[in-house]
């Protein structure tokens, strides 16, 4: 078994009794075990849609954290009351001060937890390289070559030695799992940039990637990236299944779809999929 279901995303699944925010959380299922991957903005949205799953949460036996910002990491006290001590999987990088910009106004947005009261909570496993979460489960670690576009936004800053700096996203990292036809590449937001993830995931785990799942920071693509995105994934990845939601944004949603037909599709709160 391996199966997904999308616990939180900006959007929800027609006539399903989830709640959506922006944000995203995912539950990962496979035979050696269940991993929440990211916890949404709040802690009330991924209460009462963790309770909407009757005893599986109980069953989580690690967190991943994709990257620090709040809208995935905002639900991290009621993930972390489901299984105190539980493994906790991240960046290095997870702990360093982040910020938005808005109204001229710097607004942290980074986790709101110090790396010794996580320690407390968690095993903390923090690592740049790949780690194997549970049988068959990945980290991707940090995306080092960054050749193509990343997922990045002029709004999101860090504060650096000379001042007010955009952020690196350093921390920034997605899931492999494998599945019984390939690869599935389980993204949070993507800031490292698609391209970027999928090539080092491509280099590092040697096998066709068959599934993209999750937030892919498309949302300010503009054509001509979207058009080399579209063309990559055919020419380079045989045009793996797509599904998709958080930051990946409404037009990329409909070019992908236009490229791909029924290969694409949305993956709003309340949906599961079955990998294999």
């Amino acid at each position: 078994m391996t199966k997904i279901t999308c616990l939180i995303d900006n959007t929800v699944q027609h006539a399903s009794p989830f709640w959506g925010e922006h944000g995203l959380s995912l539950l990962i299922e496979t035979d050696a075990g269940r991993l929440l991957f990211d916890t949404g903005q709040t802690e009330q949205v991924l209460a009462h849609n963790l309770n909407l799953l009757g005893d599986a949460p109980r069953a989580i036996t690690a967190l991943a954290l994709s990257h620090a910002h709040t809208d995935h990491t905002g639900g991290l006290n009621v993930a972390l009351a489901l299984k105190p001590g539980m493994p906790l999987y991240a960046n290095p990088d997870l702990f360093c001060p982040r910020y938005a910009i808005r109204d001229r106004k710097y607004r942290s947005i980074g986790l709101r937890m110090s790396r010794d009261e996580l320690a407390r909570r968690v095993d903390l496993h923090l690592s740049a390289t790949p780690v194997e979460i549970v049988p068959g489960v990945w980290t991707t670690g940090e995306i080092a070559d960054r050749s193509e576009l990343e997922g990045r936004s002029d709004r999101l800053v860090v504060s650096g030695d000379v001042g007010w700096q955009p952020d690196p996203y350093r921390d920034d990292m997605s899931l492999v799992m494998e599945t019984t036809r390939g690869l599935a590449v389980v993204c949070g937001c993507c800031h490292a940039g698609l391209l970027n993830t999928l090539a080092q995931v491509h280099r590092d785990f040697r096998k066709p990637i068959v599934a993209i799942i999750g937030g892919t920071h498309l949302v300010d693509a503009d054509a001509e990236h979207l058009q080399r995105v579209v063309r990559m994934l055919r020419e380079v990845y045989g045009a793996p299944r797509l599904h998709l939601n958080h930051c990946t944004g409404e037009r990329a949603l409909i070019a992908l779809a236009n490229a791909f037909d029924d290969r694409v599709q949305p993956f709003p709160a309340g949906t599961s999929l079955d990998l294999d």
